[in-house]
């Protein structure tokens, strides 16, 4: 195949199953090769990893870079939104990830067990009564949120506001919706962070505020807000999509979710094979080559757009025999839900917890649990980044 400029392999323009269910489109380029080139709705030309060996190995590997500046021109111009570590590489990500890393330790989290129980307890209070509900508004976006914002010490924060804005950034409709977001997110977080420095307390938030204001390397205004964005878009958005996924791919497979049911036993193993199946996370973020580099045989030139389909790596039958088989008693080590490397997601420990608090609470507080066939077709997420449904209608 040719690496001319021009050339694509696929062009997924207008191919509207392909949100929907992707995975046979990643099967069908795997078998072609692990390396491809695509053309999106919103992108002309880009690399797409989908083989799980060589995605993998591209997360760890240096040669790629997260820092875009200088590369490619971005429609949402440069924001301090995007100030934060995961647009970052070594030594600023290195610097801005310490700043965090304590909050984030098997200690901490597990301080959080009975604050995350309470709170789902509290959701299906209110949502049990009703008899059905959506999940995603019921449960799966309302525990993640609040506990993040807890958490770094924001609990007054609009949620609805917030969700809106947050839904235009990640999985946005169009390129103006996304700019507008952009902008509107950074100027509502950078009220939020001086609100704060009036107001300061023990938690995450403040001790960050603290660091810029106390020590001459401290951070900038533009990664303070870079900072709270990543850490309330990252920390709510995947928890949501880990549930709701997980929740569906049990429903969609009832002998699964008999045997969960019989042996809670399984849940841990339960929870990886959902993120392995079908994770809150379809492709990582974008890297960019520092030079050229040579994958399954094709070279990717400096400086293009390269994604790594997590999806795509997780559903690679080289690594997981009959992949497409939804299976809780899965050997799924070595999964990419959370990714892999030095931007391995931070608050994956985090995340696992809340999913399994949450899917456990639900299956027994609702034993006829199932999947309201009167609502209609799913409302997916679009683009690439993000995988899940807007709603999530159920019954029990």
């Amino acid at each position: 195949m040719s690496d001319a400029s021009s050339h694509v392999d696929v062009d997924l323009r207008g191919v509207k199953d392909f949100t929907a269910n992707p995975y046979p489109y990643y099967e069908k380029l795997r078998a072609a090769g692990p390396v491809h080139t695509i053309r999106t709705d919103e992108f002309e030309r880009i690399w797409l990893v989908v083989g799980y060996g060589e995605g993998r190995a591209a997360l760890a590997d240096q040669r790629f870079g997260k820092e875009w500046q200088g590369l490619v021109d971005r429609p949402e111009g440069n924001d301090p939104i995007f100030a934060n570590m995961l647009e970052l590489d070594a030594p600023h990500h290195t610097r801005l990830r310490k700043l965090v890393t304590r909050e984030f330790t098997a200690r901490r989290v597990e301080a959080l067990r009975p604050r995350v129980q309470q709170i789902t307890d509290e959701l299906l209070d209110a949502m049990v009564p009703a008899g059905r509900a959506d999940l995603v508004d019921a449960l799966a976006f309302p525990l993640p949120m609040t506990v993040i914002c807890e958490l770094i010490g924001v609990p007054d924060l609009d949620r609805n506001t917030f969700r809106k804005l947050s839904n235009d950034v990640v999985t946005p409709s169009t390129p103006e919706q996304e700019r507008e977001a952009v902008v509107a997110m950074g100027v509502y977080l950078a009220e939020l962070i001086e609100d704060k420095r009036c107001s300061q307390g023990d938690d995450l938030m403040s001790a960050l505020v603290r660091t810029r204001d106390e020590e001459g390397d401290g951070l900038s205004p533009d990664e303070l807000v870079g900072m709270a964005f990543l850490l309330l878009v990252a920390g709510h958005e995947t928890t949501v999509n880990l549930i709701s996924n997980g929740v569906r791919a049990l429903l969609h497979h009832p002998d699964q979710l008999g045997a969960l049911r019989a042996d809670f036993g399984l849940l841990d193993g339960a929870v990886e094979e959902m993120l392995r199946y079908d994770g809150p996370v379809e492709t990582a973020t974008f890297r960019f080559p520092r030079e050229p580099v040579e994958i399954g045989q094709r070279v990717i030139p400096a400086g293009e757009p390269v994604l790594i389909s997590l999806a795509g790596a997780d559903r690679d039958p080289g690594r997981y025999p009959e992949p497409d088989r939804f299976d809780i008693r899965r050997d799924t080590q070595g999964h990419l839900a959370f990714g892999h490397g030095l931007h391995f997601c931070l608050g994956a420990p985090l995340a696992r917890m809340e999913g399994r608090i949450a899917i456990r609470t639900l299956l027994e507080r609702c034993p006829r649990l199932a999947l309201d066939v009167d609502a209609g077709k799913p409302d997916w997420l679009p683009g690439m980044l993000i995988r899940g449904v807007r709603e999530l209608p159920v019954r029990w």
